[in-house]
């Protein structure tokens, strides 16, 4: 409990109560009260508003590409193949790359002088020049999102993986001897089972989509413009940028709020639905 109190409880306890001040690292002996005014103020700027609009973009569609991908592989995983060891063994590969270094193998992908993605267009000659994909505003919130699934898609893929392999054969089985489609035993099988797994992923990864952060930090900070500046970018550039650790604090918590109601939704959901029958 100690250990708690001292590296969870006072640090957010510390930021609260930060939030509720105007705090700048320019001026550190100036330290007045201003209660909510920074969350209002932070609510009503259309910066806050852009942020919000890049980050909620950003999760619905990493998200929605995760559990797509991780459930294929899923299914085509639990196919009794041989090698299907080892191929489970590569599908880990990217989860266990840092995300840093995850931030960095798509910079370099995507470069404009030496990308292997322009190379590839180029012999394909879809293109007749390299071009600078990631201050394109139309394409740089694209890579991040594809950067993000390649590096979370594996947690889906165990987790779902693990689901399919409880569902009881005995049904698919029965499913046989009727001489089921293969759509009608996914449709009303296999998905009912997995329902609830899809559930715990989609928790997961929305949680951690709208925290992202090192990926916008290494492949776009936050650019151009702000096509790509999200609420965690936001408060870093508030916070060690302009300086203003009051109003990032402000941004970490309104952060938190909508991180935990989203959760809520889900948990809340998840309990609903009660076992399968």
């Amino acid at each position: 409990m100690l250990v708690l109190l001292g590296l969870v409880a006072y640090p957010v306890g510390l930021s609260l109560w930060i939030s509720l001040h105007k705090m700048s690292f320019r001026k550190p002996k100036d330290f007045p009260f201003v209660g909510l005014d920074n969350y209002t103020t932070a609510l009503t700027s259309p910066e806050f508003a852009s942020a919000l609009s890049v980050t909620l973009k950003f999760s619905l569609a990493s998200v929605v590409l995760i559990v797509a991908i991780g459930l294929a592989l899923a299914l085509l995983l639990n196919v009794p193949v041989r090698g299907r060891g080892v191929l489970r063994a590569l599908v880990l590969v990217p989860w266990a790359i840092p995300p840093i270094v995850n931030a960095t193998l798509w910079q370099l992908i995507f470069d404009s002088h030496v990308g292997a993605f322009n190379g590839l267009l180029m012999q394909l000659g879809l293109i007749d020049a390299y071009r600078s994909w990631l201050i394109d505003p139309n394409m740089a919130l694209v890579i991040v999102v594809l950067a993000h699934a390649w590096n979370h898609v594996p947690l889906a893929t165990i987790i779902l993986l693990a689901a399919l392999q409880a569902i009881p054969r005995e049904l698919y089985e029965a499913a046989l001897v009727d001489r089921t489609s293969r759509f009608r035993v996914l449709r009303e099988i296999t998905m009912p089972w997995l329902l609830r797994p899809i559930m715990i992923v989609m928790i997961l990864q929305t949680m951690g989509a709208l925290r992202a952060f090192d990926l916008f930090y290494v492949l776009t900070g936050g650019g151009p413009g702000t096509s790509t500046t999200a609420l965690a970018w936001l408060t870093y550039q508030t916070s060690f940028v302009y300086l203003d650790v009051g109003m990032g604090s402000t941004y970490s918590y309104i952060i938190m709020i909508i991180t935990f109601a989203v959760a809520l939704f889900y948990i809340r959901g998840l309990y609903k639905r009660g076992d399968v029958e």
